[in-house]
């Protein structure tokens, strides 16, 4: 057989399989290994999830912000336009306004030049 013999106190040898124990050993600390590497692997992918998480969250956050950014935009140029169509407006009301005064001005005499002042000089 292969392996080692031992005697025993009564007299009686018996074969221990050193093949068979390492046999077993090996087995053993590779079953052990093999239970083991699930939960190291699950260990690590729990890792990776949870990376990943906060990668997706991060990313979920920006996005939220690049649209709200976006609406404030948008309703930052409605309010621009709005602002510049007003000021059109009153730019041609003023235009019209200061005419109108113009026309007053040049009906009424108390606005005119008069030569009479110069003539009593």
């Amino acid at each position: 057989m292969d392996g080692a013999s031992t005697e025993e106190e009564d007299g009686a040898f018996t074969s221990i399989s050193l093949t068979d124990d390492a046999d077993h050993s090996s087995k053993s600390v590779h079953s052990r290994a093999e239970s083991l590497l699930p939960k190291m692997m699950n260990a690590d992918m729990d890792a990776v999830d949870a990376e990943n998480q906060v990668e997706l969250e991060e990313k979920t956050r920006l996005i939220n912000q690049v649209l709200e950014l976006q609406h404030t935009l948008e309703d930052l140029s409605a309010r621009v336009d709005a602002v510049k169509e007003e000021n059109l407006k009153l730019k041609s009301e003023n235009q019209v306004l200061g005419q109108y005064i113009e026309n007053l001005m040049s009906a009424s005499s108390v606005f005119q030049t008069t030569d009479t002042k110069s003539k009593r000089k």
